[in-house]
């Protein structure tokens, strides 16, 4: 004798118990081939010491710029 009560047949969950098999499509060699190309030309690609060196230079440079924008006092006649 189980403790569960018994469920009616009308009442039974409309989602299965356990998820059928899935079948994976084969997958042809160009498909294949082309991804592992992709995959290689992406993985390949790296900035170079002298890419982050010209971006910190110009990052750099813009924040003097910016600073010196914000402090620049202008042509004052008053002398302050």
């Amino acid at each position: 004798m189980s403790k569960s009560p018994p469920v009616p047949t009308q009442n039974q969950s409309p989602y299965p118990i356990q998820e059928p098999p899935h079948d994976q499509p084969p997958k042809d060699n160009e498909t294949v081939a082309a991804m592992k190309q992709i995959a290689a030309q992406k993985k390949r690609w790296a900035p170079s010491s002298t890419e982050i060196g010209i971006g910190a230079a110009v990052g750099v440079g813009s924040a003097a710029v910016v600073a010196a924008l914000l402090y620049w006092r202008g042509n004052r006649r008053d002398g302050q």
